[in-house]
């Protein structure tokens, strides 16, 4: 059953004070540090990586997934360039984590997180812009054309730039996803470096990651696509539910490792 419910749908507001709510009980745990911390990098690591990577079709199980990272074992029969794009999408993770302490996010950020994509893209499209129109199926809206593409993503880092702090920081995730979808700024690997966008902002205000799971794709997709022909209510509701629910996920494993007396609360 999905988790985002259409039925008798909350105000932001109250999806925003329950984010908060959750975030605060997280809070007893910080700082999270030494193995504890280690631990939860390597669990999302391979999550995040899973999960962005099976939305764009990549064929790899999340088990797989973590014998890729963490053996550097390929699976037999499967894509090399699956292999590849999720081997990218980890490096571009641990880049992330790289900006947490900066609270800054530039579009030369996001480029060079799409050129860690490396082999795992079209030869010779990693890092740099698009040169050529792209069409996207099932959108209402066609990307600019590629000699727009420099002058929208300043554009975006203006945007950025002034209204970050003025927006809850999960409404400000959510529409700094959308305005990069809407630019499409790279041939391929858009949709990951959106999500890496978006998740480094929450990390950036301490919030957790907020993970999509593949069960989920034709929901997430489809809620992007409404936010084209107007309004983004909806689409930010979704990336809300989907930040609750890892929250709830994260203080599940910081109380088992609580119980186990392996971390705890640090003051």
């Amino acid at each position: 059953m999905p988790i985002h419910d259409d039925e008798n749908l909350p105000p932001l507001a109250s999806l925003y004070g329950r984010i908060d709510g959750l975030k605060a009980q997280i809070d007893v745990y910080r700082p999270m540090e030494g193995d504890v911390l280690a631990e939860i990098r390597k669990y999302y690591r391979v999550g995040l990586t899973y999960s962005s990577s099976a939305i764009e079709g990549v064929s790899y199980t999340e088990s797989e997934t973590k014998v890729l990272l963490e053996d550097g074992l390929t699976v037999g029969g499967k894509p090399l360039r699956d292999a590849l794009a999720l081997i990218g999408h980890a490096k571009a993770y641990d880049h992330m984590f790289s900006l947490i302490g900066t609270r800054r996010l530039s579009t030369e950020d996001l480029t060079f997180m799409h050129s860690l994509f490396g082999e795992g893209l079209e030869q010779g499209t990693a890092g740099r812009y698009r040169r050529k129109r792209v069409f996207i199926t099932g959108a209402a809206l066609m990307p600019p054309a590629a000699d727009l593409v420099p002058a929208r993503m300043d554009s975006l880092r203006q945007w950025i730039d002034n209204e970050r702090g003025l927006l809850h920081p999960v409404e400000f995730a959510a529409k700094l996803h959308l305005k990069f979808v809407t630019i499409h700024p790279f041939e391929d690997g858009n949709g990951r470096i959106a999500r890496l966008a978006m998740n480094t902002v929450l990390l950036q205000e301490g919030y957790t990651l907020a993970v999509i799971p593949p069960i989920l794709r034709v929901e997430y997709i489809s809620r992007l696509q409404k936010s084209e022909r107007g309004g983004d209510e909806d689409f930010i509701r979704f990336i809300c539910r989907s930040e609750i629910e890892t929250q709830k996920e994260l203080l599940r494993l910081l109380r088992e490792t609580d119980d186990h007396g392996d971390g705890g609360r640090q003051p």
